[in-house]
């Protein structure tokens, strides 16, 4: 009966929509000509698979499109899978409702209700605000450009034959450089794609990927060296390795998508840190879609050379999983006892983990073995949707102790104080075969 009635901590990567609905089912790789290129007005949800409220929303987004039907596009957008996307237009939570209007590089919150009813009239208000614009002459850019697309020529590079050598093979950014010729209409067409997405890149990866652009028709010392012959040619250079053409879509959602891939591969592993205090918890929790944790034996059971062993395992599977943005935590047995208390692995089985969804107030523990197989079958079931799982009580997170860190020393029994007997002196009347 638990897997019919637990609930997965990750949901299996599905859509919500399918293609007899009225919903539009947006990715990088359609929303430029769906959406930008269009004229039509849309209404476009950010959501995530995992989330609540978006489960909630969607019958009546459904029933909205259904209702709009030919008046208005609606469309959904997996921000989850898509990051790229959901980056690109500010999407910090879910659902994120946005109305793409007269300039579609400038969408507007879309501030309304979530009934379906409610939705449909915020649809209807900003469609006669878009005629009534239309009817007096004001018409923003269904396209896009420089000024208005979310980025502008100074957030692309410009690399010459001077620069090229320090900027990129020796600098320790990966770079998507675009080789491109003034009178090339495709390289024209890319230009503000290739622009908006530098600028997305720029603030996505605090600058550790980085999109460039050489003139090849006066660039020529470059250019021939990496064998130019068509435009526009785009090349990934990552410092020590051949270059690598860029094979994607020229959309900036397309390429804002490898950028950010390429920043998952090449970042650190998520830090690998102890429950300290209740802000470490609600930090590294609250900003992950899930976040493991792990209760460590006493270090009295263990010394330090054991208790390293295990940090070394949960920092592997750290790397292993690095994309997947989680947080990873540690406390030792007995430092949190609410905590275990909670997840049902108080006061035994040391060591124990624990994967929690703190928006859903729901957790699993791993059943197998604390290794690096029995974790990675562990987390490898979450993230296709599969595991049982259970509820913290009271849907809250249990109180967390504010503890010392750990030395990384061995740990030491407790020095119990000597007491000086000596002038004690037994009662005469004391029978010593009483003993």
């Amino acid at each position: 009966m638990t897997s019919v009635l637990g609930c997965s901590l990750v949901l299996s990567v599905q859509s919500f929509y399918s293609a007899s609905d009225d919903v539009v089912e947006l990715t990088p790789s359609n929303f430029n000509r769906e959406v930008i290129q269009s004229d039509s007005l849309w209404l476009i949800e950010f959501y995530a698979p995992w989330c609540g409220h978006c489960q909630n929303l969607t019958p009546d987004w459904k029933k909205a499109a259904t209702a709009l039907k030919g008046i208005v596009k609606i469309g959904a957008v997996d921000a989850d899978q898509h990051k790229s996307l959901g980056g690109q237009y500010g999407v910090r939570g879910f659902p994120t409702i946005k109305v793409f209007g007269a300039n579609k590089n400038k969408p507007e919150e879309y501030q309304g209700g979530r009934s379906s009813q409610a939705i449909v009239d915020g649809a209807m208000n900003a469609l006669r605000a878009l005629v009534k614009d239309r009817l007096s002459g004001k018409s923003g850019s269904s396209g896009y450009n420089k000024q208005s697309g979310g980025g502008s020529k100074k957030d692309v590079v410009e690399l010459t034959d001077d620069n090229f050598d320090k900027m990129v093979l020796e600098g320790d950014d990966v770079w998507m450089v675009e080789f491109f010729a003034p009178w090339c209409g495709h390289c024209k067409n890319l230009e503000p794609e290739w622009a908006a997405a530098a600028a997305a890149v720029r603030e996505q990866t605090k600058g550790k990927v980085r999109l460039g652009a050489v003139d090849a028709t006066v660039h020529q010392a470059v250019s021939s060296r990496y064998g130019i012959r068509g435009f526009p040619t785009i090349k990934i250079f990552r410092k020590g390795e051949e270059p690598e053409d860029y094979q994607g879509g020229r959309s900036r959602g397309d390429i804002i998508e490898r950028a950010l891939d390429m920043f998952s591969e090449n970042a650190p592993a998520p830090e690998l840190l102890e429950i300290l205090n209740e802000d470490i918890l609600k930090k590294t929790c609250e900003d992950s879609q899930l976040c493991i944790i792990a209760v460590l034996p006493h270090i009295l059971d263990t010394g330090a050379a054991g208790r390293n062993g295990y940090l070394e395992v949960m920092m592997k599977m750290s790397e292993k999983y690095k994309k997947k943005m989680w947080g990873w935590l540690w406390t030792e047995a007995g430092a949190q006892m609410e905590l275990e208390s909670s997840l049902g692995i108080g006061g035994f089985g040391y060591p124990a983990m624990a994967a929690i969804n703190t928006r859903k107030m729901k957790f699993a523990l791993l059943r197998g073995s604390f290794s690096e197989t029995g974790i990675h079958e562990f987390l490898r079931e979450l993230s296709v949707g599969r595991g049982s799982t259970a509820t913290f009580g009271g849907g809250s997170m249990p109180k967390i102790y504010s503890v010392e860190a750990w030395d990384g020393k061995d740990g030491q029994l407790p020095v119990e104080e000597d007491y000086d007997l000596s002038d004690v002196h037994l009662d005469d009347d004391f029978d010593k075969d009483e003993l």
